[in-house]
């Protein structure tokens, strides 16, 4: 199993940055990708950025340019850093990360940071 901790949500004014981290442990081997999804009320649950292990990244259109994420394979931790905040990024953001085990695929999640931020 792979357990995934996050830390680092809070409440900014726009403009503001923050950073959130999300640690993997247990079988961390089996991780294929890591990334950070959020939800806010009523709306569902959407990607904002994910990093395979193979690399590349891929960003949801409204965080390009202002959410960077990285991986430090060697803590196995992903990083998502967020600068110029809007309103609108207030979400509950959840840490993800694909595995893969026997050529079977499956979602491990945090359980989630509330990033609040105020106009």
């Amino acid at each position: 199993q792979v357990q995934l901790v996050e830390s680092g949500g809070g409440l900014v004014q726009a403009g503001g940055s923050l950073r959130l981290s999300c640690a993997a442990s247990g079988n961390t081997i089996y991780i294929s990708a890591m990334g950070w999804y959020r939800q806010s009320p009523g709306k569902e649950r959407e990607l904002v950025a994910i990093m395979p292990n193979s690399g590349g990244t891929n960003y949801e259109d409204s965080v390009k340019g202002r959410f960077t994420i990285a991986r430090d394979n060697a803590k196995n931790t992903v990083y998502l850093q967020m600068n110029s905040l809007k309103p609108e990024d207030t979400a509950v953001y959840y840490c993800n990360a694909v595995c893969r085990r026997v050529g079977v695929s499956y979602n491990v999640w945090g359980q989630g940071t509330q990033v609040t931020v105020s106009s």
